[in-house]
């Protein structure tokens, strides 16, 4: 055999090889390499995350790590490790694996009806990275509230109820910093204009709010009730709203867990500047956080000449309305025997 055909032979043969080994690696890249049966899996990396800390994250869900860690070395991986949620899809090879952990998913955060800003803060950090602790302290920073008009008891007006876009790695500084930033948007020209209608500023108009939602789950019935405050605050009345005293019962007792559905004559003497029977004007913070359609309300209240209104008897989750306080009384007295009779003690 010639020196040609050996070399020739050689060639196919370190071809041939190659070829293998590039079949090998296109599939130890390519193949798919999970190992759950749902559809998709989140994975939470923790800021200040090493590559031996993402390694421990992904293996319950990789088949072959060692397939996942040859991609990952070859990409750069491990010195350009990210904190954030990552989305795995069943099936993905090493390589989307790879890529995947180098794309932070966005989080749909969402909070409506919360009572009180420390159950925000809990309901926002079960949904992002920084823990309620930290989002509370953020929160009532005394620069941060001096600087946007706000105080601890009323900076829970900040937040509008709805649906945000952010990472799961977002600090606590710069959730709050959005939110602020959420609100002033909110609270455009136009809807500060119809606040100062009312003789209203954005934060008593979300205050006032928050009341009108609480007296109602019906959104059709809200603008009527809150022409009824208004007119009571235009004559120098005191509010008297039930849910004020309710969420005062609450804050003395340190129990927001409690339900309290009946509010006794007694009950009207608690001294706390959130009960509006025993202080003229509004409390000096919101009692919820009020809905777009209760902030609605206030914005755009009915204009009608009622003073009083209470439960209805007859359209459940409605009230009646009432100009005078003869008219009242007759309302008042029909609902006090309803429940009487339903037994409801507290």
């Amino acid at each position: 055999m010639n020196v040609k055909k050996i070399i020739s032979i050689g060639a196919v043969v370190v071809a041939a090889v190659l070829l293998v080994y590039g079949f090998v690696l296109i599939r130890q890249i390519f193949s798919a390499n999970t190992k759950f049966s749902e559809e998709k899996v989140y994975v939470y990396v923790p800021t200040g995350s090493d590559y031996e800390a993402v390694k421990k994250l992904i293996s319950p869900y990789v088949e072959d790590m060692k397939r996942f860690e040859l991609v990952a070395g070859k990409t750069s991986y491990p010195e350009n490790v990210k904190s954030g949620r990552f989305l795995l899809k069943n099936g993905m090879s090493s390589y989307d694996l790879v890529k995947t952990m180098r794309i932070n998913d966005p989080v749909k955060l969402a909070f409506n009806n919360q009572e009180r800003l420390e159950n925000l803060a809990g309901r926002v950090g079960s949904q992002i990275e920084p823990d309620s602790l930290s989002l509370l302290t953020t929160f009532k920073d005394s620069t941060f509230l001096k600087e946007n008009g706000f105080t601890e008891d009323n900076v829970f007006v900040m937040f509008i109820a709805n649906t945000y876009e952010v990472y799961w790695n977002i600090t606590a500084e710069k959730f709050r910093d959005k939110m602020i930033k959420e609100y002033r948007t909110f609270w455009n020209e136009k809807r500060t204009q119809q606040a100062a209608q009312q003789g209203l500023t954005p934060v008593t108009a979300t205050i006032l709010a928050s009341i009108v939602h609480k007296e109602s789950v019906k959104k059709d019935e809200r603008p009527r009730i809150a022409g009824v405050y208004l007119n009571r605050m235009k004559q120098g009345m005191p509010l008297q709203a039930d849910p004020t005293v309710i969420y005062a019962l609450k804050k003395k007792s340190n129990d927001f867990n409690q339900v309290i559905k009946r509010v006794f004559y007694n009950d009207l003497f608690l001294n706390s500047p959130y009960n509006t029977y025993k202080n003229i004007g509004l409390p000096p913070g919101p009692i919820a956080m009020p809905d777009i359609t209760a902030l609605e309300a206030v914005l755009a209240p009915e204009k009608h000449n009622y003073i009083y209104f209470c439960a209805s008897v007859d359209r459940f989750g409605y009230h009646e309305f009432a100009a005078t306080l003869p008219e009242h009384n007759i309302n008042a007295k029909k609902y006090s025997d309803w429940i009487n009779n339903q037994g409801v003690k507290r």
